[in-house]
């Protein structure tokens, strides 16, 4: 199929657009109802704009009538309490589907590696129309966290670590990267995530932001690197024997681990 996508995503699949100066904002994140709706984490969702302006976080595509991730209708109780991310989502101009709050608690680096995981963004997506993509927009100063970014979820080579302070600005192809944060601290981090189409407006405002398409890893060892992987290595591991066990197939056909009610997180990725 033929999508209408952005050339400045071609080379690495991500973004950072120059810091937004949100000092004198309003923590509008503490103000919005979230619901419990888990992604890569332990998390929970605000949704400012969903399927059909629900207070829900479902795929678009499992609504009726089905649709694809655009054309979000503003949640009335949360977009009213929180106008300034309200017009931060609109201000590109581009077609906004899900759009929401993300609240994550404190995250190693090995359980991020295991929440390594791809979005579903372009199910239904008609083709010859734009490519959904994803801002990550960060709320609370967390610069020692970061977003981890992979082109190979089973390849550290292929990994990028984005510092995550107050005010910092990607759009990624989660579709295409897998991805997940690993959240230092004893504080929750809260970002607003917005599915953008692919099209002029969005290419305008991402143009005129200084984007940058390579940056540099915040560094780690290669024994932390060992540490994390042998972590998510028996994370996957004691997951694919739960589920084993119930005779469920334990992971996607990407290879990333299935969601099941177990308890034991990464529930509902595709879906986040």
């Amino acid at each position: 199929m033929s999508y209408h996508k952005l050339a400045i995503l071609e080379e690495t699949g991500y973004v950072v657009l120059e810091r937004h100066e949100q000092a004198a904002d309003p923590a509008e994140w503490l103000d919005v109802e979230f619901v419990d709706w888990k992604s890569s984490g332990d998390t929970r969702f605000a949704p400012l704009a969903s399927a059909y302006g629900d207070l829900e976080c479902d795929g678009f595509w499992n609504h009726t009538p089905p649709k694809t991730d655009k054309d979000g209708v503003w949640v009335p109780r949360n977009a009213g309490a929180a106008p300034t991310l309200v017009a931060r989502a609109q201000e590109p101009g581009a077609n906004i589907g899900r759009c929401r709050v993300i609240e994550l608690q404190p995250t190693g680096y090995g359980e991020a590696l295991y929440n390594l995981h791809r979005d579903d963004n372009n199910r239904l997506n008609p083709d010859g129309t734009g490519w959904i993509v994803r801002g990550f927009f960060n709320l609370t100063h967390n610069p020692d966290s970061v977003m981890i970014l992979r082109a190979d979820k089973d390849d550290p080579a292929t990994e990028t670590r984005i510092a995550l302070p107050a005010g910092a600005q990607l759009i990624v192809d989660t579709q295409r990267l897998y991805h997940a944060v690993w959240h230092e601290g004893s504080e929750p981090r809260y970002c607003l995530i917005t599915s953008w189409e692919s099209g002029p407006e969005l290419e305008a405002y991402i143009s005129a932001r200084h984007p940058v398409s390579r940056v540099t890893s915040k560094a780690v060892t290669d024994e932390q690197v060992a540490a994390a992987e042998a972590d998510a290595a028996a994370r996957r591991a004691a997951r694919a024997a739960v589920l084993a066990a119930r005779g469920q197939d334990p992971t996607f056909g990407d290879g990333t681990m299935r969601a099941s009610d177990s308890g034991m997180a990464m529930e509902t990725l595709s879906e986040a």
